[in-house]
């Protein structure tokens, strides 16, 4: 596939699962990701096919003007806007239109104003150089073909002193060319992603500096991945 081909295949498969509404998340039932109280906020429609929590992890103070990379249907856009209140911001981006639609009929739902979602690609933000005090992502940058321009248009768009909260899945070895062109692996956030050390070098090359990374869940059994979740700052 060409790159645009890859997009548009990612992007259709995600649509596809949102009219399934079969994400790792939904309000009617149980997550192992988010919180009791934090379910019981969402309304009907708000799914998730994250990989962790980003929100709980960064540490959000009222005023803050955040980005979600990757917003989906917009359940840690919801979250980070209990947060911010209504001196701060949340933009969502996401390039799939379903998705966008899905994100806005969901702030409709709980009438949130300082929500936004934009139609969009991570490795080319529709967002202002140095406009936002956080950038969040959930298991969406191991989608992206070009990792290198995601994580540079990130610090593009923090402000000094902003920061880059991600959880992602990442590698404990290189996937084999095989697994890379399996699109199963490919959709699951696993086959596109990248080495834990390889994928912090990204970040740290964008510009970021203490740059570091947990466990959110260690390797399974077999398997060459596991969630994580990264963070860095634009200390300039």
């Amino acid at each position: 596939m060409t790159t645009q081909e890859l997009k548009t295949f990612i992007s259709t498969s995600y649509a596809e699962r949102l009219e399934a509404s079969d994400g790792c998340c939904e309000p009617s039932c149980s997550s192992p990701i988010y919180s009791a109280t934090e379910m019981e906020l969402m309304p009907e429609g708000v799914v998730s096919f994250g990989c962790g929590n980003p929100v709980a992890l960064s540490s959000l103070r009222a005023g803050d003007r955040v980005l979600d990379l990757g917003s989906g249907a917009g359940m840690d856009c919801f979250l980070a806007a209990q947060e911010v209140g209504l001196n701060g911001a949340v933009i969502g981006v996401d390039f799939t239109p379903t998705m966008i639609e899905r994100a806005g009929e969901n702030a409709a739902k709980l009438r949130l104003e300082n929500v936004s979602f934009r139609l969009g690609d991570i490795e080319a933000l529709p967002v202002d150089d140095s406009s936002v005090d956080l950038v969040m992502s959930n298991c969406v940058i191991n989608l992206a073909p070009d990792k290198d321009a995601v994580f540079a248009e990130a610090f593009r768009v923090l402000s000094p002193g902003g920061r880059l909260v991600v959880t992602d899945i990442v590698l404990t070895r290189p996937a084999t060319t095989e697994e890379k062109e399996n699109m199963v692996l490919l959709t699951g956030c696993v086959s596109g992603s990248l080495p834990v050390h390889e994928y912090l070098e990204k970040v740290r090359h964008a510009g970021f500096q203490d740059v570091e990374y947990v466990a959110v869940a260690p390797p399974d059994g077999d398997s060459f991945w596991f969630s994580a979740a990264i963070s860095g700052s634009k200390l300039q």
